[in-house]
């Protein structure tokens, strides 16, 4: 446990694999979260080439979809990963290693998450507005999620690092 300027402690008083536990349960805690998410979008992303209108699409329109399937693929495989490990290497002595993989893979899923969002508001944005519109509908979002899932969280916590 760290000690604080004014003498007193902070932090947990935890052995190494009990903060592992915390911070894996907490780790998919957060999980639940985002792959509802994806395999809502996911879900709704397969029905869209048989939907009637589908044919009506450029090939330019079909192109971004094939991408945004891809990247809405690999985002619910990635955001999988986690439970595989865990899976996997239950029982092998393993799980501060487990929480370190399965973190990195969350913030992987994350970034292909924003990846997927980000094709699918263009694909959405280019039936219902013209197409330079939809582009700057999309960087403004993009700009959002940015701010919100990535910049806010390093901010604070560059903020809040506790000084000398």
């Amino acid at each position: 446990m760290e000690e604080t300027s004014g003498g007193g402690r902070r932090g947990r008083d935890e052995t190494e694999e009990e903060r592992a536990d915390r911070r894996f349960g907490e780790l998919l805690q957060e999980l639940r979260v985002a792959q509802t998410g994806v395999q809502i979008l996911f879900g709704f992303l397969l029905t869209v080439a048989f939907q009637p209108r589908f044919t009506e699409l450029t090939s330019t329109d079909r192109i971004i979809y094939t991408v945004t399937v891809l990247l809405g693929a690999a985002t619910t495989g990635v955001l999988v990963g986690p439970v595989s490990f865990h899976r996997l290497l239950t029982g092998k002595r393993l799980k501060p290693q487990t929480v370190a993989w399965a973190s990195r893979l969350t913030m992987l899923g994350l970034v292909l998450l924003l990846c997927t969002m980000a094709s699918a508001l263009l694909l959405i944005l280019r039936v219902v507005v013209d197409d330079a519109h939809a582009a700057w509908l999309v960087v403004g979002m993009v700009v959002w999620f940015v701010v919100c899932w990535f910049v806010l969280p390093v901010w604070t916590r560059m903020k809040e690092r506790p000084k000398g």
